[in-house]
Order: structure tokens, then sequence, then C-alpha cells
């Protein structure tokens, strides 16, 4: 899709240097059709971007082009309008994900916003994001080798602290680490461990790192191919992306009133006043627990052991209910 051909040489070399930056390579003719303009002035804005710094170099062919590389100084930084808002988001959510680098991201903004024309810099202003806080705080080194061990494909080794203690246990665990990923504030790691042959996942926040790394290894392929979905699966007690546990029943409440509490079940009417409702949990008795919320009659479809849940569930209640019982 062409470009709006701007009217400022400015304006244009911030067309061409955002398009330089999204691929490698640029034959001459596709660019001046992009920028609305002629070969010819695509070759003297690039001569213009290499005097401000930019390593623009032509590339031999029977298209010719230009390829954008990575200099040994930095120049001017360059931002359309686009890439200035999304610079201005991705700064503002940086703080609530707990990478330890709140402070940085916050000076970064204040850098960009002054530089920012008054136009969009009331856009960013008006930009408005909380952080629901929460986020559990990393090291940033931590982070930051953990991602060169991924993309270098070299065993971490590491000691691991345990929920609730103070400090590590038992010999450092050693891991081929493939995925570093963030959920709800977290941070994860999520590798293969040769020597239970499974997959495993670790908070970072709670790993102090040795060094060096171990031996390369081979990447593999988590279950699924999705490592967001295998890392929701395995908080659901799953490797297959569902709830281990899951049971069918039929509440007497109208679909209007379970709908909004459902999350990822399956819900739908099933007459006036009842609906039926699919369901998961990560044991049988949570999926009993979370069935009963909705304080109504509940009809247990299937299958047997979600109705033995409800038994023993029903068992503990009244017990909890006499004076001076501790369940």
């Amino acid at each position: 899709m062409p470009i709006s051909p701007s009217t400022t040489t400015s304006g244009r070399l911030l067309s061409l240097l955002s398009l330089l930056q999204a691929r490698r390579d640029w034959p001459g003719l596709a660019l001046a059709q992009r920028l609305g303009v002629s070969e010819r002035t695509v070759r003297r804005d690039v001569d213009r971007l290499r005097e401000l710094g930019y390593l623009v170099h032509a590339v031999k062919g029977p298209d010719g082009g230009y390829r954008l590389e990575a200099g040994s100084q930095m120049p001017p930084l360059l931002f359309d309008e686009e890439q200035a808002v999304a610079l201005a988001v991705a700064l503002k959510i940086a703080v609530g994900t707990g990478a330890g680098i709140e402070e940085a991201a916050a000076r970064a903004l204040a850098t960009v916003r002054q530089v920012m024309p008054s136009k969009l810099r009331q856009r960013i202003d008006a930009l408005e994001i909380e952080s629901a806080g929460g986020g559990t705080q990393v090291d940033t080194e931590v982070l930051l080798a953990l991602s060169a061990a991924i993309r270098a494909c070299e065993e971490v080794r590491f000691d691991y602290r345990s929920p609730g203690r103070p400090e590590s246990e038992g010999p450092p665990r050693r891991v081929q680490p493939h995925h570093l990923v963030v959920r709800a504030g977290r941070w994860y790691l999520v590798g293969w461990s040769a020597e239970r042959e499974d997959w495993r996942t670790y908070r970072a926040d709670r790993m102090t790192l040795r060094i060096p790394n171990g031996p390369r290894f081979r990447p593999r392929e988590v279950p699924g191919g999705d490592v967001a979905a295998f890392l929701s699966a395995r908080f659901k007690g799953s490797d297959t992306g569902g709830w281990p546990c899951q049971g069918e029943v039929v509440v007497d409440r109208p679909l209007t009133e379970v709908a909004p509490f459902v999350g990822g079940d399956t819900a739908e009417a099933v007459g006036a006043g009842r609906t039926r409702l699919l369901a998961g949990a990560w044991s049988w008795a949570a999926l009993a627990a979370k069935l009963a919320r909705f304080d109504a009659d509940v009809e247990v479809v299937g299958p047997p052991e979600l109705r033995a849940a409800f038994a023993d569930l029903s068992a503990r209640a009244a017990r909890a209910a006499l004076p001076g019982h501790h369940i």
C-alpha cells in the first residue's frame, strides 16, 4: 500500500527510514512506489540518511535496492507518528511487567515525550494506562541472561527457592531453556529437563543463576506448539490445554445469571430458568465447590466422579455446621 506522499523532505525521510527498518532488503523501484516519488529522489534521500549516520548499503542485483545495517554509533532516532505512539504505549505498559525496568521506562518515556511535537504529545498524555499491580519483581540481569541462553541454546544451572522459603534447597537445577513468558505480572521460564525427560516451568524471580552455562542443546517444540497455551494448561494441571477434571451439570439459574461467571467454561439455556454448564477444575473436589457457588440446586449429568465429589462436599459441609467441629 503506497504511503501518503509527504510535502516535506523530513517527513519523507521518516517514511523511508520506517520502510527500511521493516524488512531487510528493498528494491529501489519498490521504495519509490511506496513513497510516491521517483527512484532518483529515493537515491537522494538515502544519501541524506547516510549523512545522518545511518548505514544504508546499496544491494547489487537485477533490481538493485537498499539495506539498512546496524551502525557503530547511535544516529538520531527518527520515528513517524505511529511508531512514536507505539513506543509510548510500550513504555507505559512496561511499568507493570515486573521486569525491574520501571524507572528506566519512565525516564525513556519522558525523553521521547520531550522531543515530540505538541499535537502528538497531547495524544500521548491523554493515553491512560493503569497497572493492576501485583507483579513480582525480577532482576533484569536474570531476564537478560535467560534470554541469551535461550538464543544460544545453552543449558542453564540455577538455585531455586520453593514457595514460602527464603533460600534454595538441594543441588542446582539443570534445564534446557526454551521460552521466557510473562503471565499475570510474573515471569516464567519454560524448559526441558533432560534428567526428568519432561517439560518444567520455573518462576524467574525465584531463580539464582550459576555461571557458566551448561552445554548446548538442540531445541524442541513444546506440546501443541503454542507456549502460551502450554503454560495455561500446566496451570490447570494438564498437558492438553483442558482441565484434568471436567463435568456437566444443570443449574437452576437462568443463563443471564450464570454466564457472567463461567469464564472459560461453556453455558447454554435449557429451558425457563435453567442452564446447562460444562465446567472443569484441577480436581473433582474443586469442581464441586466451584459449581456450588451459584447458590442453586445442581443436577449432575456426569461423570460419576463429580457426583461422588458433591456427596463428599455435602458430608464435610454438614460436619462443619456442627458446633465446635473442626474439619
